[in-house]
């Protein structure tokens, strides 16, 4: 029997949780507050799990958490965290505090039970580590998302933040890389070190060498003084080697070998300078691929891919297109000139391929925000749009075409109803003038749709 420390406010949800672990046999304690818990905590043994909201009466859940880390005792006990909105700021602050999981709610009972049976089957097989915490907090850049993919991403991200580790980073081009990339620097304990850029598929391969290991002076024509490289600049920071499959494969041994010895040599010296340096690579390129067709060397690969994180392409994450739009509108828009999106226009962006992705929906916020003449976006602003068509001339989502015509606009719909709601702050009335439908109308939408505890 394991014992399991629950802390909610909200009594209906904790009451039907504890009754959950109660069924499975094990003991439930309940705290309301994140005092109450600590309290709890420091009087007690240390707990097999802890269920703990994002949103408490005083402290909230991160601070509770990052609280409980300081405490030896608790330093590896397993801390599940809830919230009923989640975001890339809270699901990645918990996950670098070191969360096992990050859960939205509502959650279903074969879930926690599911999710239990992982908590202790991995306690029985081996002792956990300690957590990683440090003080390092920031809103800038932010990896937005509410789709369970980008969830995904966010966590992974989270937990790499913990580490001094080597993430490659791949996924379409605009798929959002180098934001991962900076939000990881940004949560992680290096934050306050330099973040440095290097574009590998920009630089001509002869000057590449010079970029990355820095020259001396009359190291060859043109090189008139010394000058400093972005390995040596990222000391004690990260370095990000943006397209690193387009690096030409006489450069990448001498990568790897400065990766491996955390020395470079600049150019026309004998001289080696010791960097410490945690590396990020991305490439919209195979790899793998390219390893067997001999373009890219297998060790570099095994030495950059230490844990990797896939950026969604945006047309597999439709619930985040909306949401990213309100965004972009916002940041193209000023108090006087506030511009809001129609129903029949977020029902285009909504179904768009988006082939260029994220940045493709940026610039067609920007550029139609720009253009427009009204207040309000209409789908005709957005005419500019090229999209992939099927047979009645509309673009598809690829993931919803692989679903029943039923359960493909269950989906979207479900898409849809969420992200008016969360716009209009949970205003109902508000969500249906975004939706262009009724009250009553989006009342029997969301009931069909088993949306009913957004209606309570």
């Amino acid at each position: 029997m394991a014992t399991i420390l629950i802390t909610d406010d909200d009594d209906a949800f904790r009451e039907g949780l504890v009754e959950t672990v109660q069924d499975l046999g094990h003991r439930a304690i309940e705290a309301r507050s994140g005092e109450e818990a600590l309290h709890w905590l420091r009087a007690n043994p240390a707990p097999e799990c802890i269920f703990l909201d994002f949103r408490l009466p005083g402290a909230d859940g991160l601070a509770v958490l990052e609280s409980l880390r300081a405490i030896a005792k608790l330093q590896a006990v397993p801390v599940v965290m809830l919230t009923a909105h989640a975001t890339s700021d809270n699901t990645i602050g918990a996950m670098r505090l070191g969360a096992f999981e990050h859960l939205t709610k509502p959650v279903g009972r074969d879930e926690i039970v599911a999710l239990l049976e992982r908590i202790l089957s991995a306690q029985r097989s081996s002792p956990l580590t300690p957590a990683f915490s440090d003080d390092v907090t920031s809103r800038e850049p932010r990896l937005l998302g509410v789709s369970e993919a980008m969830r995904d991403v966010q966590k992974r991200l989270g937990r790499a933040a913990g580490t001094n580790s080597t993430v490659l980073i791949t996924g379409e081009t605009g798929t959002g890389k180098e934001v991962a990339a900076r939000v990881l620097h940004r949560a992680s304990a290096r934050a306050n070190g330099p973040f440095v850029a290097v574009n590998c598929a920009a630089i001509p391969e002869d000057l590449l060498e010079s970029e990355l290991f820095g020259h001396a002076r009359g190291a060859f024509t043109g090189a008139q003084g010394e000058r400093k490289g972005r390995i040596e600049e990222a000391h004690g920071g990260t370095l990000f080697l943006d397209e690193i499959g387009d690096m030409p494969r006489s450069m990448q041994a001498k990568l790897l070998r400065a990766l491996q010895e955390r020395q470079v040599t600049p150019l026309g010296t004998n001289r080696t300078i010791s960097v410490d340096v945690r590396v990020i690579a991305a490439t919209h390129r195979d790899l793998a691929a390219m390893v067997e067709a001999g373009t890219f060397r297998q060790d570099l690969l095994f030495r950059l891919n230490v844990i990797p994180l896939h950026m969604p392409p945006l047309r597999e994450r439709v619930a985040d297109i909306l949401p990213l739009a309100e965004h972009f509108l916002e940041a193209a828009s000023t108090e006087a000139t506030r511009k809001h999106l129609s129903a029949d226009a977020q029902r285009l962006l909504a179904t768009f391929l988006w082939p260029g992705n994220v940045r493709e929906l940026a610039n067609a916020i920007e550029r139609a925000s720009a253009l427009a003449p009204g207040q309000v976006l209409t789908r005709e602003d957005f005419a500019f749009l090229v999209a992939a068509k099927d047979k009645t001339g509309e673009a598809i989502p690829p993931a919803l075409l692989e679903l029943p015509l039923t359960e493909a606009v269950a989906r979207l719909e479900h898409a849809l109803i969420t992200h008016a709601l969360a716009a209009s702050g949970g205003n109902r009335a508000e969500a249906a003038r975004r939706l262009g439908i009724s009250r009553q109308s989006l009342y029997t939408r969301m009931t069909s749709l088993g949306m009913s505890d957004a209606l309570s």
